[in-house]
């Protein structure tokens, strides 16, 4: 296997979470993508926000992410989304060759 395999964290409205992560995947962007229901309370332009969300959570690998964050920039509702890298230190060896073989064509 080569390079590095990353859980991207992306927050979404409740009602853009599933096409958003239907998107990634059509895209070739992600191998895999769940969605958690959350709620969030964060600082946002002095206050104290609440609000339900949706957690999608993204496996992918480290030669796709540029092109993984600029896509979901672009169709983001959010004015600055919640984007978050994080690096699998380890994993079942079948999986992660299988995260790197759906997204192989998006990372050429």
């Amino acid at each position: 296997m080569e390079g590095k395999f990353l859980v991207v964290l992306v927050t979404a409205p409740k009602e853009k979470g599933e096409e958003m992560a239907r998107r990634i995947l059509e895209k070739g962007l992600a191998a895999c993508v769940n969605i958690c229901d959350i709620k969030s309370f964060y600082w946002w332009k002095g206050k104290i926000e609440e609000n339900g969300e949706d957690l999608l959570i993204i496996k992918t690998t480290e030669n796709v992410y540029k092109r993984l964050e600029e896509f979901i920039r672009e169709i983001h509702p959010y004015e600055m989304p919640e984007i978050i890298a994080l690096e699998i230190d380890r994993g079942l060896d079948k999986y992660l060759k299988w995260v790197e073989e759906e997204t192989k064509l998006a990372s050429e």
